[in-house]
């Protein structure tokens, strides 16, 4: 998960982060693999004439032998950026960005409707529901899949106590959310496995609140 303590970044106003992603290894035998993935956009018109840009970006993955070492343990570290722009006739619309990834054991991750590619889908509800409020250690077996989000930030809630959120609210036109070698520790998969990102956006404008999630393309745990 995200907190104060590891590399995960905030950056507003349209900064953009540039992440440096290192092969690791974990000896010749088990040498990782590291997984550039492509990334997409979706561009969505709201019914008042607000333009919303989502991006994934810099996307990419690091696949490594498990500390458990057998053919039910994988082990990722997925690094990338959520990045979202608003335009047009509400120039007062807000933003909530919730990143994160859905892992699916033998099963179909395909998302949006669309398998082995970006896809998006739209709808008032969001059409991702993690199981998994944040973190990304996960036991499934086969035929399950399970979502996570990636940020955990801590901030205090209205009466100065702890809380824990998994979005950043952007209340300028420009944003992003990055992450750097976030952990996927999958556990109890006898059978193929995958992943694939997503980034599921809130935005509110006076007069229309809707959800917009971008997926990214899947690939493979082993």
């Amino acid at each position: 998960m995200i907190t104060g303590k590891n590399l995960a970044r905030l950056a507003g106003a349209g900064a953009a982060a540039t992440i440096a992603v290192g092969l690791l290894s974990t000896g010749a035998a088990h040498a990782d693999t590291f997984v550039p993935l492509p990334g997409g956009e979706i561009v969505k018109t709201l019914s008042d004439g607000t333009v919303v840009t989502v991006r994934l970006a810099g996307e990419s993955a690091t696949i490594s032998s498990s500390m458990g070492a057998t053919p039910v343990h994988r082990n990722a570290w997925v690094s990338g950026s959520a990045q979202i722009e608003l335009s047009g006739a509400d120039t007062g619309a807000s933003a909530g960005i919730f990143p994160g990834y859905t892992v699916g054991c033998q099963a179909n991750i395909a998302g949006g409707g669309v398998n082995g590619g970006a896809a998006a889908s739209v709808d008032t509800e969001g059409s991702v529901s993690p199981s998994a409020s944040s973190g990304g250690s996960l036991s499934l077996g086969p035929g399950q899949a399970q979502s996570f989000y990636v940020l955990d930030l801590e901030r205090p809630d209205g009466y100065g106590n702890e809380s824990h959120k998994t979005y950043n609210w952007l209340s300028r036109s420009t944003g992003s959310v990055t992450w750097s070698d976030e952990t996927i520790g999958l556990s109890g998969c006898g059978g193929y496995a995958q992943a694939r990102a997503f980034v599921s956006v809130e935005v509110i404008t006076d007069s229309v609140t809707t959800w917009i999630t971008l997926w990214g393309q899947p690939f493979s745990l082993g």
